[in-house]
């Protein structure tokens, strides 16, 4: 089977983790029978750089010209401040809303091997098994108007939370399915004792619910739920939630796993492509030295096999593999512990390519 992946290395450590995750793919692609084209494009501080512009309409045409994309990360300091007024960051929620990527799929898994590496007790991270279900397109980062105003005689900033139903009743149903297709537990996420849009969001779970009588559904503020996903992560199944609510809590719950530079990303929408990411940063601390945990980039790299080309035996294959790494001890810098060998971005790869079986 054929299928075209743009690639977007971004900024930072995303030409690194990309770089090793197409090495990784076309292992797969030799065990499988598979051949994987890579087109590249430019986005992020890179975009702004090359083009003035952090999504230059040429890579929104290849993302949608492809059967699948692969982004490493954005942003830095370098562009904080830029003199064009233009952020990196303007280029990942563009490509987003560009390809209509509304349900952002973060799964946390905790590996027994990796316990230590987490600031919380073995005991609330062991067998940690959980899926946040983010909304991607609508909220806070896309209300309008966001704008500069003079309030009472002093500047003032205005963000404005906006969520039609139809936003809300579409994410729902993608968290009621996937319960089902998990522990049929669904949490959906609000502040519905103080925001509107909430209120609308907790109605609409309750007007869907009764389509889907074998999920057990609960609410809960995004205050408690920032407190039970570390205290008693192991309490969740999918959790539900909107745009800046699922921003935060899921790299929250990177420290049940230990690093950011574990945890991998899905966006999807009705249509091809999907988006496929690390949570992580673009860590411009480490660019450019063979540091990078890339485990986090594969592991979004099978999600892409999964969801997007129904390749659902490679991807167990290549989540396999990064399991035998971690249980065999291997770590980069980012998960090792005092005294633990740190390998490289290159050695780890290797070490995923090493044990990859059909």
């Amino acid at each position: 089977m054929k299928k075209t992946i743009t690639v977007l290395p971004g900024d930072g450590i995303g030409l690194e983790v990309v770089k090793a995750t197409t090495t990784v793919l076309d292992k797969v692609a030799a065990l499988y029978g598979h051949e994987f084209e890579y087109k590249y494009a430019d986005i992020g501080g890179t975009a702004i750089d090359k083009h003035e512009n952090p999504l230059p309409q040429e890579t929104v045409d290849t993302c949608k010209s492809s059967d699948g994309v692969l982004l490493g990360a954005v942003g830095g300091p370098k562009w904080e401040n830029h003199s064009s007024g233009l952020r990196p960051e303007q280029g990942l929620l563009g490509i987003r809303k560009a390809l209509q990527l509304f349900a952002n799929l973060r799964p946390v898994t905790g590996h027994e091997s990796l316990t230590d590496a987490s600031s919380l007790k073995k005991e609330v991270v062991d067998n940690v098994d959980l899926m946040i279900l983010r909304e991607l397109t609508g909220g806070i980062y896309f209300g309008s108007p966001q704008e500069r105003r003079q309030v009472d005689g002093e500047e003032a900033a205005l963000d404005t939370m906006i969520y039609k139903k139809s936003e809300i009743a579409r994410i729902v149903r993608q968290g009621f399915e996937m319960a089902q297709l998990r522990r049929n537990k669904l949490t959906s996420v609000d502040k519905a004792n103080v925001l509107e849009s909430s209120r609308l969001w907790r109605e609409t779970v309750e007007e869907i619910k009764g389509d889907y009588p074998d999920v057990e559904v609960e609410h809960m503020l995004v205050d408690n739920a920032a407190m039970q996903i570390i205290r008693e992560p192991k309490q969740f199944d999918v959790m539900v939630t909107g745009n800046m609510f699922g921003d935060i809590l899921s790299d929250a719950a990177s420290m049940l796993t230990g690093s950011l530079g574990m945890l991998p990303s899905a966006s999807i929408g009705e249509q091809p492509p999907g988006l496929y990411e690390p949570v992580h940063g673009s860590a411009p601390d480490i660019e450019g030295q063979n540091k990078a945990n890339p485990l986090a980039m594969i592991s979004s790299a099978a999600m892409m096999l999964k969801y997007s080309f129904k390749m659902t035996e490679e991807a167990d294959a290549l989540d396999q593999a990064v399991s035998d790494v971690l249980s065999a001890g291997h770590r980069t810098g980012d998960i090792a512990k005092e005294g633990e060998t740190a390998l490289s971005t290159d050695e780890m790869t290797n070490k995923v390519i090493e044990v990859m079986k059909k």
